[in-house]
C-alpha cells in the first residue's frame, strides 16, 4: 500500500515542503533487510528507522516484515535531521493499515522520536508553520515544545503533541487534543522590552551614557576602551535597552533565525527583546558568521536587530575580525555550497570592548601601565584599520572612583528616559529616509552624507583640521558627519551645529596620537 505524509527542509529562514512516500506491502521478507530509505537522506535520518522502530513497538503498534521503502522527495535535495522520524512512522503505521491514513495529506508532520515513543522538539517551526499555511495545509503536528512557536502563524491548526499515540489519535479522528492558540499581538506587546537590566543600575559614566545613547539613536557601531573593571560590559549589556522597541515584522524576523538556529526557548512563542550576543573571543569564523555542511546562522545572525558584543577585541583571531566586514557593511551574509547559497540577514550593531594594553593599564589615573616601548602600538594593530573604519564612536572607559560610588546619591535616568530620547531621533530620520531602504544614519550610503549632512565653514575648518591633525581615512570623515547628525537629530536641530562636530570627533580616541604609540 502506497501512501504519502508530507514534511518540511529548512532553507535559510525559509521552509520547503517534503513529501514522504512510504510503499509497504508484498511478500514478508526474511532476515533485517525489509526497509529501504532513499531520496538524499543524511545519517541522522537513517539511523531513525532503529527510534522508529523501538517507539513503534513500545506505543503498541508493529513494524511491517514485508519490504518498505521510503522517498523523500523531491529525490535530488539532501534531507538533513532527525525530524523525519514522526512522518515516516506516520507513513509506515498507515501503509501497514495500522492507523488511517485518509487524512495525512491535510497536515504537516515532523518531529524527532526517542525509543519510548516520546517527541522530542525540533529547530525551524516558525517558518515551517508559515510554509504549511502558505500552500494551505489544513495544520501542523509537531512537539509539544514547539508549538507555542508554530502557532503565532495565524489561520492554521497547530497540535503540540507528546508521544507517538496522540499524533495518531488526531489522525485517526479520536484525539481529544485542541489546537494550540497564540494571540500574536498579545503575546507581543506583553512582553516587549521586559529587560532584567537599566540603565538607572549605573553611577557615573555620563560621558560613555551619552555615547551609547548616540550609537543607539543613529544605530552606529562603537568600542569602549578602558581597563579592567571599568564597565565595560556592564555598559554594552544595557544597550539594548535603549534602543527603540522591536515592530512585530522585527519581532517575526528575529524568531524565525532563533527558531531556525535552535536557540529559542522552549514554549516560547515571540522574542520580543533585542537580541543581545556575546561570543568568546576563541570564537572560529563559520560561528561567528554561519555556514557548516548544512548552512546555519552564526552569531552576526543570531543578532540581527540587536547588538553583537565582541569583548576583548584584539584577542578575537584576525581572519574571524576580517570576515565579518562585508556582512556589517551590507547587512546580509550569504553562505555558498556547490549546489545553493543561503542568504541570512544580519543588520546589528556592533558594540565592542578592549583594554588599552596587554596589562590593561595604558593611560590609567593612577595605576601605572608596564608594558614595554612599542607594545601599546602593537596591541592595538591587532584591530585591522578597514575594521576600526567601520566603528564610528571610540570611547575612553575610565574607572569610577569609590568617593563617586559610594557618595553619589543623584538619581540616574532610567533606560526608558533615555529610549524616549532615541525614539524621537529615529522619528526624524524616519521621516528623513521615507520610501528608501534606511532606518538610521548609519545605513546612509557616502553619496547620502553630503547631502544629508551638510556643515557651515566654521564646521568644515574644525573637521578639516581634525582630519589633518588625525590623519582619517575618508570612510572615518563619513562616519564623522554621520555622528555629528545623530547627535543634532538628538538635539531636535535641523544643522549640524559646531559642538555636533566636536563631539563626534571627541568619539574617535582611537584616531588620537596618544592612542597611535
Amino acid at each position: 500500500m502506497l501512501v504519502k505524509a508530507f514534511a518540511s527542509a529548512v532553507h535559510g529562514v525559509d521552509a520547503r515542503t517534503i513529501t514522504v512516500e512510504v510503499n509497504s506491502g508484498g511478500q514478508p521478507v526474511v532476515g533485517t533487510n525489509y526497509y529501504h530509505l532513499v531520496g538524499l537522506p543524511d545519517s541522522a535520518i537513517r539511523e531513525g528507522f532503529q527510534r522508529i522502530e523501538a517507539a513503534i513497538f513500545c506505543r503498541g503498534y508493529r513494524m511491517p516484515r514485508a519490504k518498505t521503502v521510503v522517498n523523500l522527495a523531491p529525490a535530488d535535495i539532501r534531507k538533513e535531521g532527525s525530524a523525519y522520524d514522526l512522518p515516516i512512522a506516520m507513513g509506515v503505521l498507515a501503509a501497514s493499515g495500522q492507523i488511517n491514513g485518509d487524512r495525512l495529506g491535510e497536515f504537516i508532520i515532523m518531529g524527532e522520536l526517542s525509543l519510548d515513543g516520546l517527541l522530542r522538539p525540533i529547530k525551524g517551526a516558525l517558518p515551517i508553520a508559515i510554509q504549511a499555511r502558505k500552500e494551505k495545509y489544513r495544520g501542523i503536528i509537531l512537539p509539544k515544545q514547539n508549538a507555542r512557536e508554530a502557532a503565532i502563524v495565524n489561520d492554521i491548526e497547530v497540535y503540540g503533541v507528546e508521544n507517538l499515540e496522540e499524533a495518531t489519535d488526531i489522525l485517526n479522528g479520536h484525539s481529544s487534543l485542541q489546537p494550540v492558540q497564540v494571540e500574536t499581538r498579545d503575546e507581543f506587546f506583553s512582553n516587549l522590552s521586559n529587560y532584567e537590566v537599566d540603565f538607572s543600575d549605573v553611577k557615573g559614566q555620563q560621558n560613555i551614557k551619552r555615547a551609547l545613547e548616540i550609537a543607539a539613536a543613529g544605530g552606529h557601531n562603537v568600542i569602549l576602551i578602558g581597563p579592567p573593571g571599568a564597565g565595560k560590559t556592564m555598559l554594552a549589556r544595557r544597550l539594548p535597552t535603549i534602543l527603540p522597541p522591536l515592530s512585530l515584522q522585527e519581532a517575526l524576523e528575529t524568531t524565525k533565525i532563533h527558531s531556525v538556529a535552535g536557540v529559542l526557548a522552549s514554549n516560547a512563542a515571540l522574542v520580543t527583546t533585542r537580541p543581545f550576543r556575546s561570543p568568546h573571543h576563541t570564537i572560529s569564523d563559520v560561528a561567528l558568521v554561519g555556514g557548516g555542511s548544512n548552512p546555519m546562522p552564526g552569531e552576526i545572525s543570531l543578532a540581527h536587530n540587536g547588538v553583537l558584543f565582541l569583548d576583548e577585541l584584539p584577542e578575537f583571531k584576525r581572519s574571524v575580525l576580517e570576515v565579518m566586514r562585508q556582512p556589517m557593511e551590507e547587512r546580509r551574509v550569504t553562505i555558498s555550497r556547490a549546489k545553493s547559497s543561503v542568504d541570512y540577514p544580519s543588520s546589528f550593531m556592533l558594540v565592542s570592548s578592549m583594554n588599552p594594553c596587554p596589562c590593561g593599564y595604558y593611560n590609567h589615573p593612577d595605576k601605572e601601565c608596564v608594558c614595554g616601548p612599542g607594545v601599546v602600538k602593537r596591541y592595538l594593530t591587532k584591530i585591522s584599520g578597514p575594521l576600526l573604519d567601520r566603528i564610528d564612536l571610540h570611547v575612553e572607559v575610565t574607572p569610577v572612583s569609590y568617593d563617586e560610588l559610594a557618595s553619589d546619591e543623584r538619581p540616574t535616568e532610567t533606560s526608558k528616559d533615555i529610549a524616549a530620547r532615541v525614539v524621537s531621533a529615529r522619528e526624524i530620520q524616519a521621516q528623513r529616509f521615507s520610501g528608501m531602504n534606511i532606518h538610521s544614519n548609519a545605513q546612509m550610503p557616502g553619496r547620502m552624507v553630503q547631502e544629508v549632512c551638510k556643515i557651515d565653514p566654521a564646521g568644515q575648518i574644525l573637521v578639516k583640521k581634525a582630519m589633518e591633525k588625525l590623519q582619517l581615512s575618508a570612510r572615518a570623515y563619513d562616519r564623522i558627519l554621520k555622528v555629528a547628525r545623530t547627535a543634532a537629530d538628538l538635539a531636535g536641530s535641523e544643522k549640524i551645529l559646531i559642538e555636533h562636530l566636536a563631539e563626534a570627533i571627541h568619539f574617535r580616541s582611537l584616531d588620537r596620537e596618544g592612542w597611535a604609540g
